[in-house]
This record gives C-alpha cells, structure tokens and sequence, in this order.
C-alpha cells in the first residue's frame, strides 16, 4: 500500500543518537492515523550506524535502510531518499531528533491549503528553541539569512531548518534537477520549489537545540557560497 508519510532520516555516524530518535518516531507514527514509511540513509557511516538501524527494521515493519559506503554529503542523501520514497508526502528530519516528527500534525493544514513545501523555522513568531543557541550562532545564523533572503529565498527567515515536508509532486519536481550535495542543499530546494510556481510556507517547529552540534564556520562559508552557485544557475538556465 502507498503510504500516505515518507520520514527521511540522514545518518552519518549516527548510532549514539538514532536509537531514541527512531523509538520517538515510531511511537508517534504508531498512533497516527495515516500510513507511514520511515527511510535512514547512512551517509558513510564508519560507527553502528547500519547495524543499529538493521536491528530496529525488527522492530519497525514499515523501516528502510539506504547504505552509502563513502560520503558524499546531506543534500545527496536526503535527494536519493526523496526520489526512493513513495509517500504522498516526504518529510526529512535530523537524526538527533531535534524536531520531533509529531509536528508534521501542524503541516498538513498548510498541504490543503495548497501549499507544496512546508518548511519548519526556529526565526518565526511561535518557534521555541531549547535552549537558545549561542549568540554568536544567532549572529551568524541571522546574517546568513539576509544574504540568503536577497538572492534566492525571499520571504523564508530560517532555510537550514533540519524538517521540511515536500508534497509528492513538489519533491518530484525539485529534487531530480537539484546539484549540491552539502550543506546548501535547503536553499537550492526552495529556491527550485519557487521557481517551479509551488507554494512554500514557513511554520514555527519547537527545536531542541542540541549542545554537541558539531557544524562550524566552515559550514555556514560552504552554504553560503553554495547560494552564490545556485543563484548563478538560476541566471544562466542551468535548472532547464
């Protein structure tokens, strides 16, 4: 049967933090009304990471496991599994559970309004963050986002949000045609789903910030930059 939810799980070295992620997934899927397929992607995983996930695919009948043996980044691992699901509805979600999957309940209304793309924003009237990041993390989070907003992704105040929800369609649409494969993936997607005429809206997520993260300065250059690419194509035709 077509499920009706895809949840999409990139892992790399994830076997420490995906066992309470894929028990607080199942619990809440297991309650819900509609059907669901849960997909993890080891990006390379040098840990437990594939062995952890085959022992929970026992446990979890409607679990798949995706196993990439070298790196090759979020952007293309989250793509593969967008392209491998057969949701109506394709959400993906960090690892850490950082936002739970329950809060896709709060998408859907957003879906029947004609909304393609749902994206989750900590920067929103309503989000809650727990705790709040560092200041100078909001620093270089909030001028990143101008930059961003100018060039590609008016209207949108937080494109690194780790839970976004595509409709079919939407993720049929936009992720074939989509190029980058590390951090500025998020931004490539929204920027593919305006071009394409879908709607995209921003919903407040509450966000369990987890201390350990270990994204650095070298990611937000990388993201940054990948904008610059990406607005670059947009110019020259190169998303035909």
């Amino acid at each position: 049967m077509k499920p009706f939810l895809s949840v999409i799980i990139p892992a790399k070295n994830e076997a420490k933090r995906l066992p309470l992620t894929l028990v607080d997934v199942d619990r809440h899927l297991k309650q819900a009304e509609y059907s669901s397929e849960v997909i993890v992607i080891s990006d390379g995983s040098t840990d437990a990471t594939v062995e952890v996930v085959t022992r929970f695919s026992h446990l979890m009948k409607n679990l798949r496991l995706i196993v990439n043996e070298e790196n090759h980044g979020k952007g293309f691992v989250v793509r593969q599994a967008m392209l491998e699901a057969k949701g109506n509805f394709r959400l993906f979600m960090d690892a850490d559970n950082s936002t739970s999957v329950d809060q896709f309940e709060n998408m859907l209304p957003y879906f029947k309004e004609g909304y393609g793309v749902v994206c989750g924003s900590r920067a929103v009237p309503g989000a809650k963050l727990e705790p709040p990041q560092p200041w100078y993390r909001q620093i270089l989070g909030k001028g990143g986002n101008l930059f961003i907003q100018l060039l590609v992704a008016r209207g949108i105040h937080d494109t690194q949000c780790g839970f976004k929800c595509f409709s079919e369609e939407a993720a049929k649409a936009v992720f074939p045609l989509m190029k980058i494969d590390r951090w500025g993936f998020d931004v490539e997607a929204i920027a593919l789903a305006k071009l394409f005429g879908y709607r995209v809206k921003e919903m407040p997520v509450r966000w369990v910030n987890d201390t350990r993260s270990n994204v650095g300065l070298k990611a937000y250059i990388s993201t940054l930059w990948d904008v610059v690419r990406v607005r670059v194509w947009l110019w020259t035709g190169k998303y035909a």
